[in-house]
């Protein structure tokens, strides 16, 4: 498993982090300059290019800093409880989607990037291999306290996130949200036919 990076961000950083994603939600990645992210930032373009030489490195440190951010809310959840985990990990991946369309449309064009530029395919294939990680622990702890079925868990696993990838997917192209609560609701009565 490749799990995220642990890298610390400091507050300069953090508020870049900010400044991208504000720039991003506005502009698309098609639009997206550092002038622009700068402009969010409230300083000159120079102090951005102090941190990143060009928007691919920032927008790489961008996504390693995303998949960060989803760790830590993965991390606070207190519960131990699989069936819990389970729904709140779908939850994760898909309901809170709903509250920033614009950062899902400006993801699916750095994903429609990543063939092309090294940077966005490591991080978008580390941000998958550790989700993949995260469902398919759940899903075998839940078989070893004999709450789930006995079932092939990287089978499930990859079909959630089957169902998960073309429910964003299709939520960016049709530029309709309830594609993600129909995903949630097939995630969960897939989960429910496979593990209960």
């Amino acid at each position: 498993m490749v799990g995220p990076s642990d890298r610390t961000f400091s507050d300069q950083t953090e508020e870049i982090m900010q400044a991208t994603y504000r720039a991003l939600r506005e502009h698309g990645y098609a639009d997206l300059t550092i002038k622009r992210i700068a402009d969010e930032y409230g300083k000159s373009t120079a102090a951005v290019h102090y941190y990143y030489d060009t928007k691919d490195d920032l927008l790489a440190a961008f996504l390693d800093y995303l998949l960060e951010q989803f760790v830590d809310s993965i991390h606070d959840v207190e519960t131990t409880d699989p069936e819990a985990r389970l729904d709140i990990l779908l939850d994760e991946l898909l309901v809170k989607l709903q509250e920033n369309p614009d950062l899902s449309v400006a993801l699916l064009e750095m994903r429609s990037q990543a063939p092309y530029k090294e940077a966005f395919s490591d991080r978008f294939r580390q941000n998958d291999e550790y989700i993949r990680y995260l469902l398919k622990a759940v899903i075998n702890h839940g078989i070893d306290e004999g709450v789930f079925n006995d079932v092939d868990a990287e089978h499930v696993t990859r079909s959630l996130l089957t169902i998960i990838d073309g429910a964003r997917t299709r939520a960016v192209m049709l530029d309709d949200t309830a594609e993600l609560e129909t995903a949630r609701q097939t995630a969960g009565e897939y989960a429910d036919a496979m593990l209960r």
